[in-house]
């Protein structure tokens, strides 16, 4: 599809491997150029501006989910089934058959597992001084997440890199996408196949989900892509908060000594973690009719690219966005998406992601850098991939 002529183009690749390892710069000159850039190697309209993005997520009857939030054709058909793939009805529906599990007061009755287990996870990692941050952010959610969705013990050490592969595949058509479609097609076969057996858990997420297909509120077909629906990005975007939480803690020291003097920030600071380093990098949606966004006309038909991590860093809502700031009023960030697709599982994330860190405030006196983090390489999830560090005990 064309470019509008009103409409600047970049044409860097954002999907590049330097642009995945370091895509604040890009953001940046992409906020520069307006409210809506052409980026002709993806033909899509990207949004790197805050306002747009939260405009277009609140829009689902014009900016789409129906056809895949994916860039490429490939996932777009695969991910058919979704939450994260339909609008309106059929959207309510699916999520309505999950969403008790998930609401506040559901979530309050898991605070004293999570915390205990947090509190068990920090221990163990005070035992060893020296870790690795992202094996310790892992641990929580890889320990909650599968049990919450129903997940067979069987098959669970496979989660975390079946979950990153899910996650590159909804990218552009590259490379990273190419690599990981095997990865996620061994998930998807693996779901499948606990349906079929219905060997998911007792009365969790996935025995809700085939009992409501028993009695005819879905197809059984539907229900392995459901429990890859909630269970993959609840894992992955959990680790990326609480990963970046240790990271940003070890090298803003000044921010943990205030964090420590008055743990009430804590729930300021998760908000905080997610804006600055959000989970999410982006998502398209499709135009289903002729509209205009700051302007710009853009025909029934196009994608628009929503960036979350650039919206997060928009100097035209945030002050001093490139400064970590735990006493910030960051709550409106866009880490987790907006509106009807806002991430399902966003009230987990935080549960855990809080639960941590008041492990740590009680536990830890000093969170060192013991060496140079390492980014995981993903088209859609911004992670870190490995974080050396000394816990300090208190």
């Amino acid at each position: 599809m064309p470019r509008r002529p009103e409409v600047p183009a970049y044409r860097p690749d954002l999907y590049s491997p330097q642009a995945i390892l370091d895509p604040y710069p890009h953001y940046a000159r992409l906020r520069e150029l307006g409210p809506v850039v052409w980026l002709p190697r993806h033909k899509v309209y990207a949004l790197p501006r805050y306002a747009e993005c939260k405009a277009v997520l609140r829009d689902e009857e014009t900016f789409g989910s129906g056809d895949g939030v994916a860039l490429n054709p490939f996932a777009n058909r695969l991910s058919r089934g979704t939450t994260l793939n339909s609008d309106g009805e059929d959207h309510a529906r699916r999520r309505a058959l999950v969403a008790h599990r998930l609401t506040p007061r559901a979530l309050r009755t898991m605070t004293d597992v999570v915390e205990r287990r947090a509190a068990e996870i920090v221990d163990a990692a005070l035992a060893r001084r020296g870790v690795d941050g992202v094996e310790v952010a892992a641990a929580l959610p890889a320990a909650v997440v599968p049990d919450l969705v129903g997940w067979p013990a069987e098959g669970r050490e496979h989660l975390l890199r079946w979950g990153a592969a899910t996650f590159d595949v909804l990218g552009p058509l590259n490379g990273r996408a190419v690599k990981a479609v095997p990865g996620g097609l061994e998930m998807m076969r693996f779901a499948h196949d606990v349906a079929k057996r219905r060997n998911v858990l007792p009365g969790s997420m996935g025995d809700d989900l085939l009992r409501a297909a028993d009695a005819g509120k879905l197809a059984h077909a539907e229900c392995p892509a459901l429990m890859i629906d909630y269970l993959a990005p609840s894992l992955d975007t959990t680790l990326s908060a609480i990963a970046s939480a240790l990271h940003l803690f070890a090298t803003h020291p000044g921010q943990w000594r205030l964090l420590k003097q008055d743990p009430g920030l804590i729930p300021d600071a998760v908000n905080e973690v997610v804006r600055f380093f959000s989970p999410l990098r982006a998502f398209s949606r499709e135009v289903t009719r002729r509209t205009e966004v700051a302007g710009a006309a853009l025909p029934a038909g196009a994608r628009v690219l929503v960036l979350y991590a650039s919206a997060n860093r928009d100097a035209l809502e945030w002050d001093d966005p490139d400064t970590f700031d735990i006493r910030r009023n960051a709550a409106r960030q866009l880490g987790f998406g907006h509106g009807t697709h806002g991430c399902a599982g966003q009230g987990l994330a935080r549960l855990e992601t809080q639960a941590m860190l008041h492990a740590l405030v009680a536990r830890v006196d000093r969170i060192e850098p013991a060496g140079p983090p390492e980014w995981a390489r993903n088209n859609i999830i911004h992670r870190l991939g490995r974080l050396p560090l000394d816990l300090v005990p208190a």
